[in-house]
């Protein structure tokens, strides 16, 4: 490590220590206490307009006494709040009076529905644990400005789910000593059990948004390993019946494209139109399990996925965006991994498979033009899921995906040829509470099944299945936590998909020094499993900590409907963290937090030993820091050489760095820089990445995010060839950029009325230099892992774009290398208009553009890369889509 990385390190210890102990403000705890309120029935439904004006509400006395929740918890809130609750055969109705001595400062900003809450102004709301299992919650949020945001929690309140979206209704009033609330949530909308006699969990929050304030009515310390179970109790809801919720929403949509004509291709004449329907539904099986269905979907309203590069051998991850697939996907989560490092993506269950663009392409002969799908089409999906008064959590979902055919024509000769075969996918997913939640078992199991008719199309799993169960317990008034999950796989295909299957990047069985492998190029299944172990502090005090044991052996396939980057590793963390949530001195909360992880394959090889130090804190000005430092030791990659043997990388050690001003303005921004540094001059990255938020009145908001990076990196992977009958992995230095700019400006006409734009140029370039060979991978010295190509053993042909390779000096090319050098740039940018004209009922007018341009230059120049990408025939979509949702 060089000195100022090592200095560095050091002054990131000493600060965090002296951050942990020697400012700890020192308070005594308020004494929790459960409160109970007690509803009244309604004797005439109150018109819902935000005034409190009709009788029903005069018959019932206000109640208060909130307290705070940050940032001094316990302690008294700086305003006052005071609400009321009634109910009737159909409906929950919640008043809520929000005082304010400052009435001309309450933020009240515009945005789409559940944008993110805390940066909307002033909000309130209501949480109903209607299952009472002391879990799981259903949140009613409004911001003054009458936005509203619905959500469901899970997990203790660990897990939210903002694509939940009830049908409710929500009127506020900005008045002269605050502002007021009223809501009229239908009970259909809730989960509930027969009783005579409901007893449901209560929770009711506010958010003073000037000072950062949030204030509950029931008191929840800050230190609490989680939220619902501590919730408030809501009494005397009495002779009400379970609702059966029916919903129908058909839809219609309409669009057309204009591209670049290419002459001679019918199927690029420049122009297309399109139409499409379907329905989509929501049906209450019992009142606690629901039935969503979709056919024929459509997602042209969905925003593209951002551009990114990626030069590794492993797939990106992609959020899911499409509604169908993201409201109520808490259920269905088995993450392999916790945390939110580079591993938290893996799961046992990737939606985002489902409708993914076809895996095959068609054989073309000379003169032949094909028209490709850009996706495979799902014929419909059906998802039934809920909790019963019992604790059992369900969770089912099918799909059938289309068979998807390539049209290809030749001199006006039209034929098709299967590129996706009909695909089933199906998902179960069971958990079942015990203790009030403290316990819990559950499992899951995932099946893909293709019909495989193209022989072409035999490289793809015939089956694949997976499953796993996972164990939670909570104990000394849950603040502490055991969780055991175990998950196992099987794909079955021909022999040609099972070869496939071990060379992919996540397995690699053909490696020469992986002797503890089996590579079987007659098998035509396989089996693996994995697991995690996980046991920790989560609450109860400052100091937090966990200690994780992970494995997946080297057969473990999930690709098929999870996620999943690597196998064949054994993974131990241990994390130790200390929060300060409290303000003190010049602080107004502070975070410190300690990682060391250590890795080995099945073979008993150490792969990597490393840890991370990092601290949070946001200052009384309201602006906030984060900065961390990592080191890694050198890494046994077993994946470097992509199938060869494992080769072992300099350690590294990097810093990041945010800074964030005080998002309370007009004007707000966010610098963040990180640098990265490879031993024995292996590699070296920096980055250099910002926001900047405006909002010049409570109806606009305009965010830039630009983003450079540049890295050097002295061994990038280029190609496998041979020699002499002998393997040779060939390597290259290159020096790659990357300058981005995420745009984004939402203008809120109405809570209900939207317009949101974003747009993302991009830029990538790559310069590959000093050819090499990979020689000895486990040699003492980085630079003698390797032999680089001098100018009598390489040269370039500007002709055919390649590299002559001589490596035995005889005057004859012995191997080629095509030049890798790149400069990519896209534009992509969605503008949607959204009108919601009645509850759950949307118009949605959309514009897309899309623009590519490639060249194999591997420098990068702005100004000509910008103009060039200008210059570009973009390709555009105009898309307008109307659905109608009613309930039966």
């Amino acid at each position: 490590m060089k000195e100022p990385m090592r200095k560095a390190f050091i002054v990131t210890l000493a600060l965090a220590y002296l951050m942990s102990g020697a400012f700890a403000a020192k308070k005594g705890k308020p004494v929790y206490e459960r409160r109970i309120f007690n509803a009244s029935r309604a004797n005439s439904a109150p018109v819902i307009n935000g005034e409190f004006d009709d009788p029903a509400w005069q018959a019932v006395d206000w109640t208060g006494d909130f307290v705070q929740f940050q940032p001094y918890g316990g302690a008294a809130p700086s305003q006052q709040t005071a609400f009321k609750i009634l109910y009737d055969d159909n409906n929950l109705y919640v008043a809520m009076k929000l005082y304010d001595t400052s009435s001309d400062s309450i933020e009240h900003r515009l945005a789409q529905k559940d944008d993110d809450m805390m940066m909307l102004g002033d909000v309130a709301g209501i949480f109903i644990d209607s299952y009472f299992d002391h879990l799981t919650a259903f949140g009613f949020l409004v911001s003054a400005g009458g936005v509203k945001a619905d959500f469901i929690w899970t997990g203790d309140g660990q897990n939210q789910d903002l694509t939940w979206d009830p049908i409710w209704y929500v009127k506020t009033r900005i008045k002269n000593d605050g502002w007021n609330a009223e809501m009229r949530i239908p009970l259909s909308q809730l989960r509930f059990g027969k009783s005579e006699k409901q007893v449901w969990g209560l929770q009711l929050g506010r958010v003073l948004y000037r000072k950062q304030e949030i204030s509950f009515w029931q008191y929840i310390p800050q230190d609490a390993p989680g939220l619902i179970h501590l919730f408030g109790e809501l009494h005397g809801i009495d002779g009400i019946k379970p609702k059966k919720q029916v919903e129908i929403a058909p839809y219609g949509v309409a669009s057309t494209e204009r591209f670049k004509s290419e002459s001679g291709n019918p199927f690029r004449t420049g122009k297309g139109n399109y139409y499409n329907g379907g329905v989509d539904g929501k049906i209450g099986l019992t009142n606690n399990i629901t039935m969503d269905f979709t056919v024929n979907p459509d997602f042209g309203q969905v925003e593209a996925d951002p551009s990114l590069l990626n030069l590794s051998a492993y797939e990106t991850f992609f959020e899911e965006k499409r509604p169908f697939f993201v409201e109520g996907k808490n259920i269905y989560n088995f993450q392999l991994m916790g945390g939110d490092g580079d591993l938290s993506a893996e799961n046992l269950f990737y939606s985002r498979r489902i409708g993914r663009q076809p895996h095959g392409y068609p054989h073309l002969s000379s003169g032949e033009y094909t028209d490709m799908p850009d996706f495979t089409r799902i014929l419909g999906a059906a998802k039934v899921s809920g909790k019963t008064k019992d604790g059992l959590s369900i969770g089912f979902l099918e799909s059938v995906t289309a068979r998807e055919k390539a049209e290809i024509d030749l001199d006006g000769e039209r034929r098709f040829e299967s590129v996706e075969p009909l695909t089933n996918y199906a998902v179960g997913r069971i958990q079942k509470d015990y203790g009030q939640g403290r316990t819990s078992i559950g499992g899951i199991i995932t099946s893909v099944n293709r019909d495989i008719e193209n022989p072409n199309l035999n490289w793809l799993h015939k089956s694949a299945y997976t499953g796993g169960l996972d164990f939670s317990h909570s104990w000394n008034n849950r603040n502490y936590n055991l969780t055991i999950k175990t998950y196992f796989s099987q794909v079955n295909g021909d022999s040609t998909a099972l070869i496939r299957t071990q060379r992919a990047s996540a397995h690699y069985f053909q490696r020469p020094d992986a002797t503890y492998l089996k590579y079987d190029s007659s098998r035509t299944s396989l089996m693996g499993n994995g697991g995690r172990i996980q046991v920790g502090k989560i609450g109860g005090g400052h100091w937090q900590y966990l200690a994780f044991l992970t494995w997946k052996t080297p057969g473990l396939e999930l690709n098929d409907v999870g996620y999943m980057r690597t196998t064949d590793e054994i993974l131990q963390i241990f994390w130790v963290g200390y929060r300060i949530w409290e303000p003190f001195s010049i602080f107004r909360n502070f975070s410190v937090n300690v990682n060391q992880w250590s890795a080995w394959d099945f073979g008993g090889n150490n792969l990597v030993k490393g840890g991370n130090v990092n601290f949070h804190t946001q200052f009384k000005n309201y602006w906030r820091v984060f900065s961390s430092v990592n080191f890694n030791s050198n890494r046994r990659s077993n994946a470097l050489l992509r199938g060869g043997p494992s080769f072992l990388t300099p350690g590294s050690a990097g810093m990041y760095l945010n800074v964030g001003s005080d998002d309370r303005k007009k004007l707000s921004f966010n610098l963040s820089g990180s640098f990265n540094e490879g031993f024995e001059n292996s590699s070296t990255s920096k980055n250099i990445s910002g926001g900047l938020t405006y909002r010049p009145t409570s109806t606009i908001s305009i965010t830039l995010r630009p983003k450079y990076s540049a890295a050097s990196e002295e061994l990038q992977y280029v190609t496998k060839t041979y020699f002499n009958n002998d393997e040779r992995y060939i390597f290259a230095h290159i020096n790659q950029k990357v300058l981005e700019m995420s745009i984004r400006l939402n203008v809120s006409i109405t809570p209900n009325l939207n317009i949101q734009y974003w747009g993302q140029p991009f830029i990538a370039a790559g310069e590959y230099s000093d050819f090499k060979r990979v020689t000895e991978p486990h040699a003492g010295t980085f630079t003698d892992r390797y032999h680089t190509f001098d100018n009598g053993e390489i040269t370039y042909d500007t002709d055919g774009g390649y590299y002559a390779i001589d490596e035995d000096l005889d005057g004859n090319t012995d191997y080629a290398v095509g030049n890798p050098d790149f400069n990519f740039k896209t534009f992509k940018s969605n503008l949607v208009l959204r009108w919601e004209y009645v509850p759950g009922s949307n118009l949605y007018l959309v514009w897309s553009q899309d623009r590519n341009q490639f060249s194999p230059a591997g420098t990068m120049d702005f100004g000509t890369d910008l103009r060039n990408l200008a210059n570009t025939h973009p390709h555009n979509i105009f898309l307008i889509k109307l659905s109608y949702r009613f309930s039966l």
